[in-house]
Parts: C-alpha cells; structure tokens; sequence
C-alpha cells in the first residue's frame, strides 16, 4: 500500500470502516460484479465482529436474515438521490432500533454513549454505530460510487466532502472517457 493509501485508511474512523465494510457486503459492482458476503457464515461473522458478533461463532441464518434487512435501508439511505428517499431509509432505521433498549450512559463531565441493555447485541452493535456517525458528523462522508453500476460504498476522506467514485483509476476514469466519447460523436454528427 502507498504512503498516500495508508494515510487515507489512518483517517477512516474504525466504525465508519466496519459500516462501509457492511454496506459493501451486498451483492454489487462492475462485471464481475462482486456477490454478498453475508452468504458465507465464516465472512459474516468477521464482518459483524465489530458490531458485536462474538470470535469464533458464526451467526445463525436467522441474525444474517435481519443483518440483511438492516443493511439494505442503509444502503437505501447511501444511494438516495431525494430526500424523500432518505427520509424513508431513516424511517426504517428507527423501526429496527424499536427492536432494541438502549440506556444514555454519561461517563464524565461532557462525554456519553449509548449501551444497549436489550435486544439482539448484532443489531444492536449496527444501531449504535450508526447513531454514533451521524451524531459526530460522519454518517455524511459515507457515499454510494457515482457509477450506478457500481454503486460500492466508500468513505470520504477529501476534505471538500465531494468524492463522487469510490476509485477513481476505475469509475471515475470510465465515466470521463464515456463523456469525452459522447462529446466527440455529438461534434462528429454536426
């Protein structure tokens, strides 16, 4: 890895990592395009490791089956292009955390958390992460490839927060010689 990549990934909160991490689980991408990985009891156990899924255990079918469930409103939050939809995506959001019991816990003076004290830890884990990003401003810098057929997530370490490809070399690069091209052929045909 370069410098360069290993100061990006240094700058990339661990719960905003393992967030991106689950988002990009799904079934997504360029041919080949890349196939959940939630199917693998062995990688989603790595995969909800930080959100609680004890080492060494791999969670049953039916936690996998919630895991999914949870993760497509994320992504539907990620990819919405109107506030209407994002609006939605939270809406289920808050409906999967009614499933779990949280409690404020204040540690000293001007810092608190959340500790779930109910429901299941997996969900629970995902819950709070999230409710962790959004309330130190986070949640924003998560971003779906602005190439739709790609679509894998990715956090934003540009400080101007608009990064619009999750790689440049790859989506990026493809979508400015499909513009380049579709300028010449409009010229040419004049």
């Amino acid at each position: 890895m370069s410098r360069e990549g290993q100061d990006t990934a240094r700058s990339i909160p661990a719960t905003a990592a393992a967030i991106v991490e689950l988002l990009n689980s799904r079934a997504h991408g360029i041919t080949p395009a890349l196939p959940d990985t939630l199917e693998s009891p062995q990688t989603a156990g790595k995969i909800l490791r930080p959100f609680g899924q004890p080492e060494g255990q791999q969670p049953a079918p039916s936690l996998i089956a919630e895991v999914r469930d949870l993760r497509a409103a994320l992504v539907d939050i990620v990819t919405a292009s109107e506030p209407e939809e994002t609006a939605a995506g939270w809406a289920q959001i808050t409906r999967w955390s009614s499933s779990i019991t949280l409690r404020q816990v204040f540690a000293a003076p001007g810092e608190v958390g959340l500790q779930q004290i109910g429901g299941d830890p997996v969900i629970g884990g995902i819950t709070i992460a999230v409710a962790e990003l959004v309330a130190d401003g986070t949640w924003r810098r998560i971003r779906a490839c602005a190439n739709e057929t790609c679509a894998h997530a990715f956090y934003d370490t540009t400080r101007s927060r608009t990064q619009r490809w999750h790689s440049y070399e790859v989506c990026g690069n493809r979508n400015n010689v499909a513009a380049y091209r579709a300028r010449h052929k409009a010229r040419s045909t004049r």
